[in-house]
């Protein structure tokens, strides 16, 4: 997809999980490198947003508004992207996969971003497609408005949800917006990446 730059979110303080989840380990890749596997066959570039990297593939951007959270993570990304779209993913989401980016993508038409909903019923802002120039303008605005939360931006845009119903049939959907803020979460994703190489 040459008109998508890609980001990962890596930012973060990871304190329910209690040390960097980014540079956990799962199949013996960190997450952050999981991710970054899948997003380089689908984007143009990749970009780890708030760590630095040596991969000779991957760009490195730093937060621009530091201890903001997601939504300041977003608003770098978008600040960085050099193309229409940007890609915004959360380094904790190990199980996502190729098949729903391009799926995702194939949502954008006229649209200012492009959001799933997860099973559970709940969007999920750090797996979208975001326009860059409607969303960074509208980024910016709450951020100096003391929002913190990328949902909001996605409510303040016109945004294409894409129901689960809509991503059920692709490759190990059940566990593509699995993520990781806890030990317990990690315990549970170990367990599934060894059930996955087992059937390998």
């Amino acid at each position: 997809m040459p008109t998508i730059d890609a980001f990962i979110l890596a930012g973060g303080a990871s304190r329910r999980m209690g040390t960097d989840k980014s540079q956990l380990l799962l199949d013996g890749e960190t997450l952050t490198q999981r991710v970054a596997t899948v997003l380089l066959k689908v984007a143009r570039s990749v970009t780890i947003v708030g760590r630095t990297t040596d991969h000779p593939r991957l760009k490195s951007a730093e937060d621009l508004f530091p201890q903001w959270g997601a939504l300041g993570g977003v608003h770098t990304a978008l600040s960085t992207c050099t193309t229409d779209w940007a890609l915004v993913v959360a380094c904790d989401m190990p199980f996502v996969s190729e098949g729903l980016f391009i799926r995702l993508a194939g949502f954008r038409g006229d649209f200012e971003a492009v959001a799933p909903i997860q099973p559970d019923g709940r969007p999920q802002p750090l797996s979208a497609l975001y326009r860059v120039t409607p969303c960074l303008l509208i980024a910016e605005k709450l951020i100096q408005s003391g929002e913190r939360r990328p949902v909001t931006l996605l409510q303040s845009v016109r945004t294409r949800w894409v129901d689960f119903a809509e991503l059920n049939d692709l490759p190990g959907a059940a566990r593509l917006f699995d993520n990781m803020n806890t030990p317990e979460d990690y315990l549970r994703a170990q367990s599934k990446g060894e059930s996955l190489h087992q059937k390998d």
